[in-house]
């Protein structure tokens, strides 16, 4: 490790997001120790080496640390091993997430269970993670804290129908009970990351006095795996190329939103909530 690098942690950062912003990150003409969270270390290897095979040069390393957002003792060991590789940490980028309101659809899932989950794998296994994590933060000389959040979560957005995806989302169905089913639907996703936006409030100002930047960051739709509706369904529906996430990311990390700290950031400017 250099100290010229920052250590940037990455939840869920082998698919999706979290790979596009792996990937942005190593290309970057800055310098990284890109530390990819992976539930499965083996998915985490797989994916750092296919991207040192699509990027065969970089000035930045790659590792993988095991990372299960919903085990407490997973979260106390992976940051253990951040502190003994690394002693400190630059960034956390907390993209780790699930969707679970598919299964609630197609009866995998009760309500409870659907929305425990949830809940307890977007906001409350985010929040341990980022409390554990603080330490090595306030060890960095510029320390940066980061909530992948959604569109979908600001409460502004839900009488708004001036785009597709927002008519789409937000449209009533017809009267009656049960409802028709949705192709994806996101009540307990969108209400998490609601949670979530106050939870990038608090820690703004539990942390502002101490130098640590932090923001939510809203994406955009993009065309993951997130909820299993399937990438091309999602083309269909609008969604954009990850690496657009990932690219935009990049850009907060590197300073290109350091006016707005505290927002709720979105690539059309500061999110609406």
């Amino acid at each position: 490790m250099s100290q010229d690098k920052k250590v940037v942690f990455i939840t869920g950062a082998n698919t999706g997001l979290g790979l596009e912003i792996v990937k942005a990150l190593y290309k970057s003409t800055q310098s990284y120790d890109i530390i990819v969270g992976s539930r499965l270390v083996s998915n985490g290897e797989a994916a750092v080496a296919a991207v040192q095979q699509e990027i065969p040069s970089s000035s930045s390393s790659l590792s993988v640390v095991q990372l299960d957002l919903a085990s407490d003792e997973s979260i106390k060991k992976a940051v253990e091993n951040i502190e003994s590789k690394f002693g400190r940490l630059d960034v956390l980028v907390n993209n780790g997430g699930a969707g679970f309101d598919g299964a609630l659809r197609d009866s995998q899932l009760s309500i409870r269970e659907a929305w425990n989950k949830s809940w307890d794998i977007n906001v409350a296994g985010t929040q341990v993670l980022t409390s554990e994590a603080i330490p090595l933060l306030l060890k960095s000389r510029q320390p940066r804290l980061i909530f992948i959040t959604s569109g979908t979560s600001a409460l502004a957005f839900t009488e708004r129908f001036d785009h597709p995806a927002l008519q789409r989302i937000n449209a009533s169905p017809a009267p009656g009970w049960p409802k028709p089913k949705e192709i994806n639907p996101i009540e307990s996703y969108r209400s998490a990351k609601t949670g979530l936006n106050m939870m990038m409030r608090q820690w703004h100002r539990i942390l502002l006095n101490d130098g640590v930047k932090v923001w939510a960051i809203s994406p955009g739709f993009l065309a993951t795996k997130l909820g299993n509706v399937g990438i091309e369904q999602m083309k269909k529906m609008g969604a954009r190329d990850p690496s657009e996430g990932g690219n935009f990311v990049k850009g907060v990390i590197e300073g290109e939103r350091d006016s707005e700290v505290g927002k709720v950031v979105g690539a059309t400017g500061i999110q609406t909530w």
